[in-house]
């Protein structure tokens, strides 16, 4: 079956790419095992696509921009992939606002491919697998894969891990602009894109751009930046002004780190975060077993009642983990 899966993958079969990725969103410990194969067998397909992070805050214009954005790459015979992280319902885990509705246009052209994917409470803004939804994306052949975030946050900057060109969209006349997103997104922000510079919000965008752009000078320059990069600009996404100015900067940037070397430094950087984050998630699925959340309520109880201090239950916590021989990182 995964072999099968991955020639249609390979082939741009659309359906086999969307089992996929329910297959890698997928949390059963069976299914974990196949999605590790099936990328494992993608894995050195040669195919790489432009990945752009998209974040913004809530009424920006995120699924405006995006769908218009796409169609003008569409339109220029490039294949788009868009992964849209929407917000999870606390009840049933699903998508509440469902982008892939909001972009019909966009969904109906054949060069492009729509996945909304629930975040299910995972911080950052993205899904938990959406790195590996990526990688799947490009093993399809997509030209480019846009990776829209549920909005701005304090941990929004993990788009930052995905993407090789991260986009921060804002609004004008939102009050004090400067306070409207934390310093850290703004870091992490290759091009601030000011949106809805349009009738009698134009001139506060443009007001809006130079406050960003003042703002961006005061910032260090980060060596995988050409000069004059972050920069701020302003775009109407709804009359399709100023999108053409967009991918124009992408395209300076991706191209002056390609020819700097940066563009392979970043992705191995990358890589590197996500093992660690692999790591990461393997070990705290230790704790997510009958027997280690028993142990740990034993010894919760001990701290609460005074009989021992936090830190030394936390020895005692992974002193039993050693002992007990926990490897069991498939649990989710």
């Amino acid at each position: 079956m995964t072999s099968d899966l991955t020639q249609a993958i390979l082939d741009a079969d659309r359906r086999a790419l969307a089992r996929a990725i329910t297959l890698v969103e997928s949390t059963r410990s069976d299914h974990r095992e196949q999605a590790a194969a099936l990328l494992a067998d993608l894995s050195g397909h040669g195919r790489e696509a432009l990945r752009i992070g998209l974040s913004g805050t809530p009424g920006v214009g995120k699924s405006t921009f995006i769908e218009n954005f796409g169609l003008m790459l569409c339109e220029q015979g490039l294949r788009v992939a868009v992964l849209a992280v929407d917000p999870s319902s606390a009840r049933t885990g699903g998508s509440i606002l469902g982008d892939k509705t909001r972009m019909e246009h966009l969904t109906r052209h054949p060069n492009a491919y729509i996945r909304p994917s629930p975040s299910q409470s995972h911080l950052g803004g993205v899904a938990r697998r959406t790195r590996e939804a990526v990688a799947l994306c490009e093993a399809s052949g997509f030209d480019v894969v846009l990776i829209e975030t549920v909005g701005v946050g304090q941990s929004e900057t993990v788009v930052a891990e995905l993407s090789d060109v991260f986009l921060l969209l804002l609004a004008p006349g939102g009050g004090d602009e400067l306070q409207g997103v934390k310093r850290g997104i703004m870091e992490a922000a290759d091009l601030i894109v000011v949106n809805k510079a349009d009738g009698d919000l134009k001139h506060a965008a443009i007001r809006t751009c130079a406050d960003y752009a003042g703002a961006l000078r005061l910032l260090r320059r980060r060596p995988q930046d050409p000069p004059g990069f972050p920069k701020a600009v302003t775009v109407s996404a709804l009359q399709n002004d100023g999108l053409a100015q967009v991918w124009a900067e992408i395209g300076a940037l991706s191209s002056w780190r390609r020819d700097q070397g940066h563009w392979t430094g970043r992705r191995a950087a990358q890589a590197r975060h996500w093992f660690a984050e692999e790591v990461r998630e393997a070990l705290l699925a230790q704790l997510k077993t009958a027997d280690a959340r028993a142990q740990m309520a034993a010894l919760a109880g001990d701290v609460v009642s005074g009989k021992t201090s936090a830190s030394l239950a936390a020895r005692a916590m992974l002193s039993w983990l050693e002992k007990t021989g926990r490897t069991d990182a498939t649990a989710e």
